[in-house]
């Protein structure tokens, strides 16, 4: 009687049934689903623009016409090891400015 009893139990409709592996990967594939799009949609395009700013702040070179990040409109004088050199206004001022907040580059040195 003991092995009806735990029979019945193993069978009783309100227990679920253990998944199986092909089950378990399908509760799965929409986080995995969800994770790709993810990539592509966000990560990938920003890892992309980077990798072209980064190019352009490597071409840059004295005479360069650009836009730093705080919208300041200059021309590049020297170039620093992690900075540029930028000639600003009509007083012709130079200002130091780290590589990384230079936006936009407005004419390069040779289109002149």
């Amino acid at each position: 009687m003991t092995k009806l009893h735990f029979l019945l139990a193993q069978a009783a409709p309100g227990t679920p049934a253990a998944p199986s592996g092909v089950a378990a990967l399908m509760q799965f594939l929409p986080l995995v689903l969800m994770f790709a799009a993810m990539y592509f949609l966000l990560i990938a395009p920003q890892r992309k623009k980077q990798k072209e700013h980064e190019k352009m702040l490597t071409q840059l070179k004295p005479g360069d016409e650009v836009v730093t990040a705080g919208g300041i409109y200059g021309t590049i004088t020297s170039v620093k090891d992690d900075r540029f050199v930028v000639r600003i206004g009509e007083n012709n001022a130079k200002v130091e400015v780290g590589k990384s907040f230079i936006t936009t580059v407005l004419k390069k040195a040779d289109a002149t």
